[in-house]
This record gives structure tokens, C-alpha cells and sequence, in this order.
């Protein structure tokens, strides 16, 4: 390019319509939650969930690990959503370290606790790069696990996708029949892991059509404020974090407001561009914090709406 088409494009840009003028506010968002382990972070839950709740969202859902402790937060955690929030609430699930009738119990416990709609994960080993092995008595899969469930209780299921292929796959097409299989095993939606590149989710948009796939995958955004940390999630699950995200983040490890302020501009941008694409239905992962994601959803139009009439 040169600098005279630099200079123009430069003009037009900033003459055009801005992102966010106008819009209608038709999204849906879903919001995913951790459960505390301590007495602060049980508070800073909560005031995420009073900032988050008036948006009245499809779901929130609340992860879930391997080992009785963490079942038991998971659940205590999801009973408090249902019956103080009472907002929609799916609990994780996965395969790890778990029978058949380990995971039937606390399938049951959570239907009896009002939970209706359960996020079926195979789940991984606990060190990175460590191979999942399944339980002798357990499930071997994320399919077996939905169909398991389904015998169990007629839940609403969603299960996991790999926009940027899941990193146990051996290969892009492997990991699309994977997900296939989930959703003929009777998941109604898939969640995507985060990645932070509309393209890349647009390309296995047309890799799940070209393969028959019509149920609804929800884009997952992860709004970054920490690149470090970022990275570390992204090398469990394969995404990608690009190189540019580096240098906007560069000199505000001690600024937090700064840093606050530049991950709700890249967040928003890139789920605008997502909107731009046709999508609507948007799960934000929060880390347990409520400022990023509500400040995209407005930015998306999104407003608090009245509580349903009791």
C-alpha cells in the first residue's frame, strides 16, 4: 500500500458509521461462571451475578473438575443460582475420574435441585498434555456421556466445540465428526471454546454446514485483560492468541484501569465483528467478573430487561 491509500483508507474509516451506532439489542448472551473457594471469591461471584442477572440471559452455567470438592462447590454454587438468582443455570459434567453410577448420582442430585440443562464435557486429565484415560466404569466419551445423561433425566444438553481444533484430535475433520456425534447422541447446542479471531470461527462456521452440522454453536468469547494468563489457557485448548494482542496490552501491568478499558475495546470490537457475521447468541466467558462481558453486551445493544411477572 501507499501512503496516499493509506491516507484514504485512514479518511473513510473514520467518516464511517460508528460500530456500535444503532443496534437493535437481538442478541442472546450466556454467561460462564467458576465456583468459589474461598469467602472472597464466593462475594466477587455474586456481585457478578447481581450485575449480569438483570440482562436476563438464556443460561449461566458453572464449571465442574474432577474430585468431590469441587463437585460440591459446583453444586452448592448452581442450587444458590437457581434458587436465589433464579436465573437458568446448566451445570458442567465430565467423564474424569468418574463411574457410571458416580456420575448418575450427581446428575440426579442436580434434577432434583431444579438444574434442567447440563454442559456433558469428556473433561481432561489434570496435568497438561496428559492423555485422558477413561474409567473402567465410567463413560469413555462426551457422546456416551449425553446418551448416559438422557437415560438419566430428559436434560437440555450442550457440549463443547474447537473452532481451532481440539488439541487431542488428529485432525480438523476428526475433531468436527467428534462434535457430530455429541449432537446426534441428543446435545440441542455446542458452546465454542474462546478464540480471538472472528475469521477463524467463521471458517469452521462453514466446516460444520459442509458437514450437515444445523444445530446452534455458540461463539465463546474470553475478554482478555491478561495476556500471560490468556496464554495459559489457550495452550490447554489449542487456541491462538495473535501477536498484535501483545503490544495493546504492553506497559499496563500496573495501570488496571487502562487495562480494563483496552480489553473492553478489543472484546467488543471483535464480538461486533462476530455480530457483522451473523451471529447472535454469544457465551462470555467471565472468570467471575461482570464488567467486560456486561459492557459488550451493551455495547451490542443488550439492555436490562424487567423480571418475568411471578
Amino acid at each position: 500500500m501507499n501512503a496516499s491509500y493509506d491516507a484514504l483508507h485512514e479518511a473513510r474509516t473514520a467518516l464511517d458509521t460508528p460500530l456500535f451506532a444503532g443496534l437493535p439489542g437481538d442478541i442472546n448472551a450466556s454467561f460462564e461462571f467458576f465456583p468459589p473457594k474461598s469467602e472472597k471469591m464466593e462475594a466477587q461471584l455474586w456481585s457478578a451475578v447481581t450485575q449480569l442477572a438483570p440482562l436476563r440471559p438464556n443460561f449461566v452455567s458453572v464449571t465442574y473438575g474432577a474430585g468431590g470438592s469441587t463437585r460440591e462447590r459446583t453444586h452448592a454454587t448452581v442450587a444458590r443460582l437457581i434458587s436465589e438468582a433464579r436465573l437458568p443455570t446448566a451445570a458442567h459434567l465430565t467423564c474424569v475420574d468418574a463411574t457410571k453410577a458416580e456420575i448418575r448420582e450427581v446428575a440426579e442430585q442436580y434434577w432434583e435441585a431444579g438444574v434442567r440443562h447440563i454442559v456433558a464435557l469428556r473433561g481432561d486429565a489434570g496435568k497438561p498434555g496428559a492423555p485422558f484415560v477413561a474409567h473402567p466404569q465410567g463413560y469413555a466419551s462426551a457422546a456416551d456421556l449425553v446418551s448416559g445423561l438422557l437415560e438419566i433425566a430428559p436434560f437440555e444438553i450442550s457440549v463443547a466445540a474447537y473452532p481451532e481444533t481440539h488439541p487431542d484430535a488428529t485432525s480438523a475433520q476428526a475433531d468436527i465428526d467428534n462434535l457430530k456425534r455429541k449432537l446426534d447422541a441428543g446435545a440441542s447446542r455446542a458452546i465454542s471454546q474462546f478464540f480471538f479471531d472472528p475469521q477463524v470461527f467463521f471458517r469452521f462456521r462453514d466446516r460444520l454446514n459442509a458437514a450437515g452440522i444445523t444445530a446452534p454453536v455458540l461463539p465463546g468469547v474470553l475478554p482478555v485483560t491478561n495476556v500471560a494468563q490468556a496464554r495459559k489457557f489457550a495452550s490447554a485448548c489449542g487456541a491462538h492468541i495473535p501477536e498484535w494482542m501483545d503490544g495493546l496490552f504492553e506497559g499496563l501491568d500496573e495501570m488496571p484501569g487502562s487495562r480494563q478499558l483496552v480489553a473492553a475495546t478489543v472484546a467488543a470490537e471483535f464480538s461486533r465483528r462476530l455480530y457483522a457475521g451473523g451471529e447472535r447468541d454469544f457465551h462470555f466467558y467471565t472468570l467471575n467478573r461482570a464488567e467486560l462481558a456486561y459492557s459488550i453486551c451493551h455495547m451490542l445493544g443488550m439492555r436490562p430487561k424487567k423480571e418475568p411477572a411471578q
